[in-house]
């Protein structure tokens, strides 16, 4: 290796490396040599801040180098203005100068065990090396400095293996650092304190055990790290979903991200009960109780951004199971253009939540998007002239510009039961969690008749099934016909990673055998992510709606009647040019947004 490349980050080497590149001008050089002493002095004041914040014992802290002064200086590439010059691209060029391959971590596909027992956390923060894998007698580590030697010794000597590095951003490496380490600790800390294991049947057969005077508390400060630890690792994932789940000699972590599963921990199942006393405790649920489901809700902020977290605890085989689902408000409340509407399909939602009176369903399954779009619409409606009243259960996500009631049964607050009560409050549009009963279907009726908007979701599979759904529990067909104007069908689909998007082809014919007739023939232009570090390998990143609109035209309210099928329905709303969730979804895989194996998922459909 030439000389020069051995300065590893050092102020000329770095410079030079963004100059080959062609990433800096002269002009941006400039600035930056005139500029860094007033940086680094700003970012040693920022940390020492923020190192006096914590609570935690003081740390071994890496200096401040060229890299983070030009990080914070924001500039933009001098060989694309439109990007910016973060610390990314500087050390994926450093790393390429170096021939030295760049990583960047998952943290979803990290082994906690190997990340915090190969190294000790004090020699990993100091010298900013993170173990990542094993294989084939050789340990890789992730470094923004491959070039320091000694260190490299070190580690080879401790752990016995070959050492080969890998360029990760200074960012990443500290943060998982300090994230999995602290994780670690408190699991560890937890665990000692609960001394062997012991038999736990759960649920299946009852096993006494006497408590030791010493047996963790969920007031214990590990398990406090370890659960706050869970939950700002899910929110920096885009988790959806954390599943914690006890198994008979261990418990599982998991987390749902994109619709989809996945595996992150295996903590020692000593804690299980521990960890799941202080959700409990945060969510003000019974501890006491661990036979019968249980639901709560906690208040979470993450980094200036607050987010709802509702709670579920119900008992299985080995104990209880608790998942949490995250309602981050930036999902839950989005411009209704943004959600995935086609451009005709928008105009005609518009047109039903902006009618004076009558009710409005949105359908779909559990899980396909229906909270965002009612938060959305309320949103998008609510203004001080306006009255919003929700009846939810649970409440997902708090808003202060509607008054959201829980349904709580206990006291009798149901959804049928609490709207002759909203009716007193003088609403505008009212908004019903769920017609699941023939009580809450003729209240809402009767809302709609004496002037509100009411809106309102159902389980069903496509927008006609809605109407004889309604039929089924009872409501009588000239009320539908006189309150119903417009239906709504909805799944979601996973989105194709945009920094790893690529074309192929694919014949037409192959396509109508699955179940996609295009109606037309050759082949076509579709596009697959390939899997990259942005979107964990998957190939997708993030999710957008598919739906299907039914307008309650003259020509549909004279296929309501008591003997109405669903395919009546079907033909007349496509006669008058609705389209189906089906043809969207093809939409969308045509434009190049979703996969045709998304389509088939999401919109499956008898052969």
């Amino acid at each position: 290796m030439p000389r020069e490349l051995k300065k590893g980050l050092s102020e000329e080497h770095v410079l030079m490396v963004l100059s080959k590149l062609g990433l800096i001008t002269e002009d941006q050089q400039k600035d930056i040599f005139n500029k860094k002493r007033n940086i680094k002095r700003k970012l040693e004041q920022l940390r020492a801040v923020r190192q006096a914040s914590t609570s935690s014992k003081a740390r071994i802290i890496n200096p401040i180098n060229i890299v983070d002064v030009i990080t914070a200086m924001e500039l933009r590439r001098a060989d694309d203005p439109s990007k910016p010059l973060d610390e990314e691209t500087i050390f994926q060029s450093l790393a390429k100068a170096w021939k030295v391959p760049y990583k960047k971590i998952d943290p979803l596909k990290m082994d906690l065990n190997l990340v915090t027992t190969t190294i000790p956390h004090r020699f990993a923060i100091k010298h900013l090396v993170l173990p990542i894998a094993i294989e084939d007698g050789f340990l890789t580590v992730a470094t923004p400095d491959p070039f320091n030697e000694e260190v490299i010794q070190d580690i080879a000597q401790v752990s016995k293996l070959k050492v080969k590095c890998v360029v990760s951003t200074k960012t990443d490496i500290t943060k998982l650092i300090n994230e999995f380490f602290g994780f670690k600790r408190s699991i560890v800390a937890a665990e000692n304190q609960f001394g062997i294991p012991t038999i736990d049947l759960g649920n299946l057969e009852q096993f006494v055990r006497l408590r030791a005077d010493d047996e963790l508390p969920s007031t214990d400060q590990h398990i406090v790290n370890a659960v706050d630890h869970l939950l700002s690792y899910a929110f920096d994932q885009r988790a959806s979903d954390v599943h914690i789940e006890p198994k008979r000699d261990k418990s599982v972590v998991r987390l749902r991200i994109d619709g989809v599963l996945h595996g992150i921990y295996e903590l020692p199942k000593n804690v299980h009960s521990a960890i799941v006393s202080r959700i409990k405790t945060i969510s003000r649920l019974d501890m006491a109780e661990k036979r019968r489901p249980q639901d709560g809700r906690i208040k979470m902020e993450k980094g200036g951004t607050e987010a709802e977290v509702r709670v579920s605890s119900i008992p299985v085989a080995f104990g209880e199971k608790m998942v949490l689902r995250i309602m981050n408000p930036d999902v839950l409340f989005q411009d209704l253009d943004s959600l995935g509407f086609t451009p005709m399909d928008l105009i005609r939602y518009q047109q039903f939540i902006h009618m004076p009176h009558g009710i409005i369903l949105v359908c779909g399954p559990t899980g396909s998007g229906k909270s965002t779009t009612l938060y959305s619409t309320l949103r998008a409606l609510a203004s001080p002239d306006i009255n919003i009243t929700t009846v939810e259960d649970p409440i997902e996500m708090i808003h202060e510009a509607f008054n959201q009631i829980a349904v709580q049964p206990v006291v009798g607050i149901t959804f049928g039961s609490i709207l002759r009560h909203i009716l007193r409050q003088d609403p505008d549009i009212i908004m019903i969690g769920e017609m699941r009963d023939l009580e809450t279907a003729e209240n809402a009726v009767q809302a709609a008749l004496t002037g509100h908007l009411v809106l309102s979701t159902l389980h069903t599979n496509d927008a006609p099934s809605s109407i004889t759904r309604l039929l089924d529990l009872g409501t009588p067909a000239f009320l539908l016909q006189a309150t119903v104007i417009g239906v709504l069908a909805q799944r979601l689909v996973r989105k194709i990673c945009p920094y790893c998007k690529e074309p192929f082809e694919m014949d037409s014919g192959e396509l109508a055998s699955l179940g996609l007739d295009l109606n037309r023939k050759g082949p076509v232009e579709l596009h697959v992510g390939k899997g990259c570090m942005k979107c964990r390998g998957t190939g997708y990143l993030g999710r957008s709606g598919v739906y299907e609109v039914l307008p309650v035209t003259e020509s549909i309210k004279k296929s309501i009647t008591p003997e109405s099928d669903v395919e009546a329905i079907l033909d007349t709303a496509k006669k008058e040019g609705m389209i189906t969730l089906r043809e969207n979804a093809i939409k969308k895989l045509m434009d190049g947004e979703t996969t045709y194996q998304e389509v088939l998922r999401v919109t499956w459909q008898p052969m």
